[in-house]
């Protein structure tokens, strides 16, 4: 069994910042990609950032220059930091990642519970 468990969410206005963790544990052999996602009332769940293990990333346009992903391996932790955060940022805010299992080969993707982030204006 995998689990992803994410931290840090909560209430911030406008401007402020916060950081929110996933720590992923149980039978893991290795982790490809992390990222986070993030869903609205009445829209769709959406891809916020991405990182390889190699540390490659990658954003959406609406929080380019204001979201930083990061990742420590050692720990199979997947952060973001959100800063000059905006009203339309609220949402709740999943952790993904691509795990392979120990004793397999193929890879599976897993979900965090979800942690809510509510920007006041």
């Amino acid at each position: 069994q995998v689990q992803l468990v994410e931290s840090g969410g909560g209430l911030v206005q406008a401007g402020g910042s916060l950081r929110v963790s996933c720590a992923a544990s149980g039978s893991i052999s290795s982790i490809n990609s992390m990222g986070w996602y993030r869903q609205a009332p009445g829209k769709q769940r959406e891809l916020v950032a991405a990182i390889t293990s190699g540390g490659i990333t990658d954003y959406a346009d609406s929080v380019k220059g204001r979201f930083t992903i990061s990742r420590d391996n050692a720990k199979n932790t997947v952060y973001l930091q959100m800063n000059s955060l905006k009203p339309e940022d609220t949402a709740a805010y999943y952790c993904n990642a691509g795990v392979v299992r120990l004793g397999s080969w193929k890879e599976y993707a897993y979900w965090g519970q979800g942690t809510q982030v509510t920007v006041s204006s």
